[in-house]
């Protein structure tokens, strides 16, 4: 085996390979020390080792790699004492015996290690695949690699040569390069080379797309800036106005003429000279613009004049809406208040009631009898408080609020503005929107509201707010505080049958396209659709029934009917089937232990009866039917007041502790709660106890004490309503709700027997007439 001794040149970065040629500048005393040996003993033959760590500037023989390349130096050029540039060529590719340090320099034994070659299929289809690689290289590095590179193809009769040059070509990084000198074949070099060079093509493809793309879009860019530019000088020429100058000008013209507060217009003058000064492309400017359109269309000045005609208002109110007599007052109290006073603040009132009653559509007959715009938003499932008070500018796609937006919308500072569903405002972490109305609904406050998009202080004391809510239990206090409260009750089935003769059935009909000569309605008709097929305290239901009748009417007409029709009770039987509510009608009799309460629902009253019986040998008190906490509380009361107060209703002491008691309410799939039931709790416990029938044609509600007092309780309208439906004529309330009767119709109030208690014997005396002597007559109701 031959060996050479040589001089070692380090390399930091670069790895030189045979038959390529390399420009080096050297500058370390000890490669310098290794370049003057090899031209002075070596006849300018050194070995090129790459360095393990470029960073080491003093590397010894255990920092070089093992496979280098002898090369030859070529050219050498002096520049200075310290640095010496030379040109080297590389012979061969050589092993690394062993490494020495020589004076001042590293001398390396070594031993030529061609690459070996196999001659294999293998191998073959390696080398093409690597002529292949060459091809694509040529595309994409510079031409003068590219133009050789070409050359060697043509005369491609040593794919080793080829190898090196692309490699080089594309400036692998070091570690590479070294995998590649040290490879022991020819088929294990190819197989690196054909990996490493391909990954890099694919490397340059993107990168050239990314430069393609950009140089596209810069290129798009300077079109339209030259195509607006020309565009520009067109206009100019033809004598007609630039657009962003005049949008500019309209704002301009628009600034001028509105009406604005000091401060409004203050900051729409100073956002305005931004605007101008900003170019037509930037963002802000579209920001700016959006925010100034806003400004100068918000009605801060414009108001429309309230028509304060008393008897119109009072007529436009009673051809809109049957009853609500309270709510009309109200407003007609507020129209005489303006009359006296014009600046006086509107009020900000809120109908409660369930659904269907028409709180809505009251909204609506304000806005017509005062003759104000209209605005309504839905506040059901709103989360964000945003959404009121809107975005601040800095955000994307920023806007203002709903509130804002609908005074936009009405064009009057002064609109009636119906705020929806209240009390089915959500929150979560975006903030809490009720506590966000707690500023909007105060006359105190919202002459200043400011609105995040806006920024500015806009008055809403002109407003007047309408809030509408099925239930007050979900508001906040804060929030209930600021509003004026009107109860809007359910109605009887009398005034179902004016309505719908009124205003339901004449919609309908023209909805369906009949006329009065072709569909009437009787009263039987009416009331069969009332009580079997709706359950509501509102009229929704029914107005769906009313139209569900007139159309099967149209279809019976369209198949060629000419006779007119009459909606009796047996027709709305025949189109609308089976009755969809059975009304329990008022028992003949009361075992004891049973009586008769009144309940309130969300669709009006009902009548609960309750149920109670003795278990021999049980324990305490069972209680089922859904019941809430406060009324099964309430059940308790009842039992420890009849318990204090055994001896005196003639009842044995010892049966409280030797019997259980099991109390149980009907509609036991419906939960039930509140301390209404507490008297007709204390009425089936007392009627148990004493083995004494309460009365069947009485029925009675109101909320009992420890100490036997009777305490008042709300929705006597529809619980009274509910008794005349199951023909129950006598009810016994709280002597404190004798002021309620008022809400009950005239015809009502005559037609029923009203108690009123203010102790539980009061109760005792009408419901258990065998339980206490004297019964107390029933008191003429004066309302």
């Amino acid at each position: 085996m031959e060996f050479v001794t040589l001089p070692v040149l380090p390399l930091k970065n670069i790895v030189l390979f045979p038959k390529l040629v390399l420009p080096l500048s050297v500058g370390r005393d000890a490669s310098r020390a290794a370049v003057e040996s090899a031209i002075k003993d070596h006849e300018g033959e050194l070995i090129l080792l790459a360095q393990r760590d470029p960073a080491n500037e003093a590397p010894g023989p255990a920092d070089l790699h093992n496979f280098g390349t002898r090369a030859k130096i070529r050219k050498v050029l002096r520049t200075s004492p310290a640095l010496i540039e030379i040109v080297v060529s590389g012979l061969d590719r050589v092993g690394i015996i062993s490494v020495e340090q020589t004076g001042g320099y590293l001398s390396a034994k070594a031993s030529p290690m061609p690459l070996l070659a196999d001659h294999s299929t293998e191998e073959k289809a390696l080398q093409t695949a690597l002529f292949e690689v060459a091809a694509k290289a040529i595309e994409r590095i510079n031409p003068q690699a590219a133009e050789q590179i070409s050359n060697l193809m043509t005369n491609a009769d040593d794919p080793q040569q080829l190898m090196w040059l692309l490699s080089t070509a594309f400036s692998l990084d070091m570690q590479k390069l070294q995998a590649l000198l040290s490879a022991e074949t020819l088929k294990g070099a190819l197989e690196l080379a054909v990996q490493y060079l391909t990954e890099e093509i694919r490397v340059l493809e993107v990168r050239q797309k990314i430069v393609s793309e950009a140089q596209e879009e810069m290129s798009k860019e300077q079109r339209d800036y030259v195509l607006r530019r020309q565009m520009k000088a067109i206009q100019q020429e033809l004598g007609e106005d630039d657009p962003s100058k005049a949008e500019t000008e309209e704002l301009r013209k628009r600034l001028a003429e509105t009406e604005l507060p000091d401060e409004a217009r203050k900051e729409a003058e100073r956002e305005f000279k931004r605007f101008e000064r900003l170019p037509d492309q930037s963002p802000e400017r579209h920001v700016l613009r959006t925010w100034l359109d806003l400004v100068l269309d918000l009605p801060w000045t414009k108001q429309t004049e309230d028509n304060l005609e008393i008897a119109r208002a009072r007529q436009v109110l009673n051809d809109d809406h049957y009853g609500l007599e309270d709510v009309k007052e109200r407003i007609l109290e507020h129209l005489g208040v303006l009359q006296r006073n014009p600046k006086a603040k509107a009020p900000i009132l809120c109908f409660v009631g369930p659904p269907g009653v028409g709180k809505t559509s009251l909204g609506q007959s304000i806005a017509r009898a005062l003759g104000r715009k209209f605005e309504r938003m839905s506040l059901g499932g709103l989360h964000d408080e945003s959404e009121l008070r809107g975005h601040r500018r800095t955000y994307i796609g920023a806007m203002a609020g709903r509130l804002i937006q609908a005074i936009r919308r009405s064009g009057a500072n002064n609109p009636v503005l119906m705020l929806d569903e209240v009390d089915k405002l959500g929150r979560d972490f975006r903030g809490d929107p009720a506590a966000a109305l707690l500023e909007v609904l105060d006359p105190a406050q919202n002459s200043t509201f400011r609105d995040n998009y806006l920024d500015l202080p806009f008055d809403l004391s002109k407003v007047m707010f309408v809030t509408t809510a099925n239930t007050l239990d979900s508001l906040p206090q804060p929030l209930l505080d600021r509003m004026e409260v009107l109860r809007l009750a359910g109605y009887s089935e009398e005034e179902k049958v004016a309505i719908a003769n009124k205003y339901l059935i004449p919609r309908q009909m023209t909805e369906a396209g009949m006329t009065e000569e072709q569909l009437t309605f009787p009263a039987d008709g009416l009331l069969k659709l009332i009580e079997s097929y709706t359950r509501e305290a509102g009229l929704r239901n029914l107005e769906r029934g009313i139209s569900r009748l007139c159309r099967k009417a149209a279809l019976k007409f369209a198949e060629g009917r000419t006779e007119a029709i009459a909606m009796d009770s047996a027709m709305v039987v025949e189109l609308l089937g089976p009755e969809f509510y059975v009304p329990e009608p008022a028992r003949e009799s009361l075992p004891a232990g049973v009586s008769t309460g009144l309940a309130w629902t969300p669709a009006g009253g009902d009548v609960l009866y309750i149920e109670a019986t003795l278990l021999p040998k049980g324990k305490g008190m069972t209680l089922t039917g859904q019941l809430g906490e406060v009324m099964q509380e309430s059940a308790k009361a009842a039992q420890s007041f009849l318990w204090a107060h055994a001896e005196e209703y003639g009842i044995d002491p010892q049966a409280f502790s030797d019997f259980g008691v099991h109390i149980h309410v009907p509609s036991g799939g419906i939960p039930k709660d509140g301390p209404s039931a507490g008297i007709t709790l204390a009425v089936a416990l007392a009627s148990l106890y004493t083995k004494k029938k309460a009365r069947h044609d009485t029925a009675m509600t109101g909320e009992i004490t420890l100490t036997g007092r009777v305490l008042p309780i709300g929705g006597l309208k529809e619980k009274v309503l509910a008794a005349r439906r199951a023909g129950i004529n006598r009810v016994i309330m709280p002597e404190a709700n004798r002021k309620d009767l008022r809400d009950l119709p005239k015809h009502v109030r005559e037609e029923m027997q009203f108690f009123f208690a203010t102790r539980i014997d009061d109760v005792f005396r009408q419901a258990i007439p065998d339980l206490l002597p004297e019964p107390i007559e029933a008191k003429p109701v004066e309302v």
